[in-house]
């Protein structure tokens, strides 16, 4: 089969389009042949040696996985093949054939697109989590989302709505504020004079919930415009700045600095996760969130998709396509 290798931690265009021998169902394992594969900001720091986690090489990248059950292995309980499922996979999504434990892997509706469904896994998942679990985000409250254009911020604006805030949204051009705007930000303002922006727009009170996943100037300011009791949510720094906070400024303004570690989620509280991924699927169903989906690429082009994401210049979610 046709899959993504990456050989050695490198620079994105060493990551190679060629074949692999077709993974093998064991124990609970399901063999799910790819329909759709996720890009994810991570993936691209992964091949290059940047991410948290350093897996053995040669490896294939990619967590989220979308298609059809094409064998299971004999612990398997619930699956059967020929089911349309997503899952999460710690790697090997970027390839025709994914092998997942079953446990990961959640039965797709048969309306629901194969790319859509991607964006649930990881994307949805984060901000879901992020909000429900870590900010505990009451209705009324003030979120502020920065890079709300993106794949996660588009599902932070949307999950914000669900929950009864008011959503600020951030993001570095009008087009891009627009499609937060069509999400259903209340409002979308850009990154010059983010305070001043945001204090006023809370009549002095600032931000209650901040979704960061820009770091640098981004998370400075909002380390000077929180609310009391607020939650400055740390979710990545796609600016490529990873910031030093003065501490002080907790102290003072008493407001906590939280860390979202979505993968940590999944591993330590799997029935809390269960449900999280329930309640994104019924929400789907019933409209109330809807993944924009920039585009659909050949698996063949990773290397030019991780490109676009980790330069900040894609919007929305990003599928990769196989054959």
């Amino acid at each position: 089969m046709k899959a993504i290798i990456c050989n050695d931690f490198a620079p994105l265009d060493q990551l190679v389009y060629g074949d692999v021998a077709d993974p093998a169902a064991k124990g609970s394992e399901v063999i799910i042949r790819s329909e759709a594969m996720g890009v994810n900001y991570p993936d691209g720091l992964l091949v290059q040696g940047l991410y948290q986690s350093r897996p053995d090489r040669p490896f294939t990248p990619g967590m989220e996985v979308a298609g059809v059950v094409d064998s299971i292995g004999p612990d398997v309980k619930k699956l059967k093949v020929g089911d349309r499922v997503a899952a999460i996979c710690t790697l090997g999504g970027y390839a025709e054939k994914v092998a997942v434990e079953e446990a990961r892997v959640f039965a797709m509706p048969d309306a629901m697109d194969p790319a859509d469904a991607t964006a649930l896994m990881v994307a949805y998942g984060t901000s879901h989590h992020a909000l429900k679990q870590r900010a505990d985000l009451k209705a009324g409250e003030t979120l502020v989302v920065f890079g709300a254009a993106g794949a996660t911020g588009i599902a932070a604006v949307q999950i914000g709505k669900i929950m009864g805030a008011r959503v600020i949204a951030v993001a570095s051009s009008d087009e891009k504020r627009q499609l937060a705007k069509d999400a259903g930000a209340d409002e979308a303002i850009g990154y010059d004079n983010l305070k001043d922006e945001v204090k006023a727009l809370t009549g002095g009170k600032g931000a209650d919930v901040v979704y960061d996943v820009v770091g640098g100037d981004a998370f400075n300011a909002a380390t000077r415009f929180m609310a009391r009791n607020g939650r400055l949510l740390v979710i990545g720094f796609a600016s490529g700045e990873i910031p030093k906070f003065p501490i002080n400024l907790a102290l003072v303004k008493e407001y906590a600095v939280v860390g979202v570690f979505w993968g940590n989620f999944t591993r330590h509280q799997p029935a809390d996760y269960a449900d999280n991924m329930v309640e994104l699927f019924g929400w789907y169903a019933k409209g109330q969130i809807k993944p924009l989906i920039e585009g659909r690429y050949p698996l063949s082009t990773a290397a030019e998709v991780l490109d676009r994401v980790l330069n900040r210049g894609a919007t929305g979610k990003i599928a990769l396509i196989p054959g």
